[in-house]
């Protein structure tokens, strides 16, 4: 098992890791909408969180040696789900003809006052 961290990226704030491999798979961690640099959370529309928070991920599959096409499953949390159709159309528009098992999961609050978290489970490029 191997623990991903970002280059030149601070570890994250809680008791976690960013991703593990494992056997060939690579689980993410839930990502908000926060820039893994600056640490700037973003807090405009539901579309700018969305692609924040799955070019985290994609972040983090590349660290892994993946990408966002090797992606097998993902777990999303949403504050309302009114905003599941605008959610839908940025995730489509980023994972294009890629259509990976899904979850959407309403929850009632989320860290820093975001709208949106994304979890992965990936395979490693072969």
């Amino acid at each position: 098992m191997r623990k991903i961290k970002l280059p030149n990226v601070p570890e994250p704030l809680g008791h976690y890791s960013s991703a593990v491999v494992h056997n060939g798979l690579i689980f993410v961690s839930g990502q908000l909408p926060r820039d893994a640099e600056t640490g700037e959370v973003e807090t405009g529309s539901i579309e700018a969180q969305t692609e924040v928070a799955l070019r985290n991920v994609e972040q983090i599959l590349r660290a892994a040696e993946s990408d966002l096409n090797h992606v097998l499953q993902m777990t999303i949390y949403v504050s309302e789900m009114e905003l599941w159709d605008k959610v839908n159309e940025t995730y489509a528009r980023i994972l294009g003809e890629h259509k990976p098992a899904r979850v959407i999961v309403p929850v009632k609050d989320l860290h820093f006052g975001t709208k949106i978290e994304i979890q992965a489970i990936a395979a490693v490029k072969e």
